[in-house]
């Protein structure tokens, strides 16, 4: 992993912020150019290295290189929060927050640069578990977000009862969304009720103009897809940023 020509690199894709219209906030997405210059599918190499015992290994690496690149970001003067998706083994495993908490000390990043995102299946993972190291977490200044909702078992109701800042809303409800009243008042609906429990909303997704006017009226806190900008490297980041983004 530590190689220099590891075939592993980090990818970060921009979240608007619907209320500023500024982007303040990006994911963390791990990618792999396989030996045939291939791009290999993110969801097919995670799940054989959850199969495989090395999901903690991995995701150890996607923590320091995130932590290394916001560093560098604030000693350039941009402060964004980054988003690093975690597995169950990840939460569950008992060295996680010292490894966590041990890297951003190095660093000099502050917890409240991270928001740790899991799916609803990882949560319902040995939840107690889960839920006593996520609340220790938030309480050290991470925030929490569930990815994927609404494609799950959770619902709303048990949502309440775990220590979460935001809900991700699937981009299955959000493609077409322009196209489709079901996925329009499913989206809607979920915003509110959200909203109603304190949460944060991000919907990802976003494949043109009218979905996106659609998640304003809908009072949807932040925005993520291809119409706005596809994962890119830290640079090219910067540059779209720079262009795009800029605060005047």
């Amino acid at each position: 992993l530590d190689n220099p020509n590891s075939p592993l690199f980090m990818n970060y894709q921009p979240k608007l912020n619907l209320q500023t219209g500024k982007v303040d906030k990006l994911e963390a997405l791990i990618r792999w150019i396989n030996n045939k210059n291939e791009f290999v599918n993110p969801e097919k190499f995670i799940h054989l290295a959850e199969q495989a015992g090395l999901i903690v290994t991995l995701t150890r690496w996607v923590i320091l290189q995130v932590i290394k690149q916001i560093d560098q970001w604030n000693q350039r003067g941009y402060h964004f929060k980054v988003s690093i998706n975690l597995s169950a083994q990840d939460i569950q495993n008992e060295h996680f927050v010292d490894y966590l908490l041990t890297t951003l000390v190095s660093h000099e990043v502050k917890p409240v640069q991270i928001t740790l995102e899991l799916t609803e299946r990882d949560l319902a993972n040995n939840e107690d578990l889960v839920i006593a190291r996520l609340t220790h977490l938030k309480s050290l200044g991470f925030e929490v977000s569930v990815d994927d909702y609404g494609i799950g078992q959770s619902s709303l109701a048990k949502l309440k009862n775990l220590p979460v800042d935001e809900l991700k809303i699937d981009k299955t409800f959000i493609l077409t969304l322009d196209q489709c009243q079901q996925d329009q008042d499913i989206v809607a609906s979920t915003i509110s009720l959200g909203h109603k429990l304190g949460l944060r909303v991000v919907a990802e997704g976003i494949e043109n103009k009218e979905s996106l006017e659609l998640l304003r009226q809908f009072q949807c806190n932040y925005a993520q897809g291809y119409y706005l900008s596809k994962p890119v490297s830290a640079e090219k980041f910067i540059e779209w940023y720079e262009r795009n983004e800029r605060p005047n």
